[in-house]
């Protein structure tokens, strides 16, 4: 994904659909979605655990 949570989220309804850690959403997932967001981490991280992603993107939900 190239848009990040922040830029995603607009002024209209949102679902956030996350996925497993490790494997992501599955391809089925991702078909049904109008858009793939990333969370901005550091470079030197690899990923984030699903629930510490989800904390961030309801956060970010919330302060729009």
């Amino acid at each position: 994904a190239e848009t990040t949570i922040g830029e995603a989220i607009g002024e209209s309804r949102v679902a956030l659909v996350l996925g497993a850690e490790g494997e992501g959403l599955r391809h089925n997932s991702i078909a049904h979605c109008d858009i793939i967001a990333k969370l901005p981490i550091s470079p030197r991280m690899e990923s984030l655990n699903v629930s510490n992603a989800a904390a961030i993107a309801l956060y970010a939900a919330t302060n729009r």
